[in-house]
């Protein structure tokens, strides 16, 4: 949960609204319907939605999205899971009686344990996550993606935690202006890790 959590916030601070709620949708639709943890997933999802939809002025449906998000996320603590939950729901209350809230009033940054989530802030799981996420959202080859987390993972369990792969995934996230020539350069690491694999298969078989 923490993981998927800590991408999401992280995404919709940069301002990539639809995108965090692929970070969020991936956990919220394994998990058993109306627990806590389902409502606030789905609460969040519909809040980003409706930041999603402000850019389009679709007033009718920005305050259903606001009303449901409330329902889902009333009762739930201000600070649930160290998020601001409280923030975002005084937000969705003023838009769902007033859907042009949403042009006078900036959405809240989301917050985690009081700070403001950023790429930089994300571990290496959380960076998987939001990485896979990112290649889905701007159309880059997810195959590389998962092939560099894979390599990423067996790296850090073999001790080498200055490995390319960790970085270079970590770095498709974190840095927004290289992300085409961050992912090109993954792309030419993960052929040839994958080719060097490929000649030892079966030597030994």
């Amino acid at each position: 949960m923490n993981d998927f959590l800590r991408a999401g916030l992280a995404i919709f601070n940069t301002g990539e609204f639809h995108a965090a709620h692929d970070a969020w949708e991936d956990h919220w639709l394994i998990l058993d319907r109306d627990t806590e943890d389902e409502r606030f997933l789905h609460g969040f999802i519909q809040f980003t939605a409706v930041v999603y939809h402000a850019q389009h002025a679709n007033w009718d449906g920005i305050r259903g999205l606001a009303e449901s998000s409330v329902f889902y996320l009333d009762g739930l603590p201000a600070d649930y899971r160290g998020v601001n939950v409280g923030a975002v729901r005084s937000y969705l209350d003023a838009v769902r009686h007033d859907p042009e809230y949403v042009e006078r009033v900036a959405p809240p940054r989301l917050t985690h344990e009081g700070a403001v989530l950023l790429p930089d802030d994300l571990d290496f799981d959380a960076s998987a996550v939001a990485a896979l996420v990112l290649a889905e959202e701007f159309g880059y080859d997810e195959w590389v993606i998962e092939k560099g987390i894979e390599f990423a993972r067996a790296d850090l369990e073999s001790g080498d935690e200055g490995s390319s792969f960790i970085t270079l995934v970590m770095d498709f996230v974190r840095d927004i202006e290289n992300r085409g020539l961050i992912f090109q350069r993954l792309r030419g690491h993960v052929e040839k890790r994958n080719a060097r694999e490929r000649d030892v298969d079966g030597l030994f078989e």
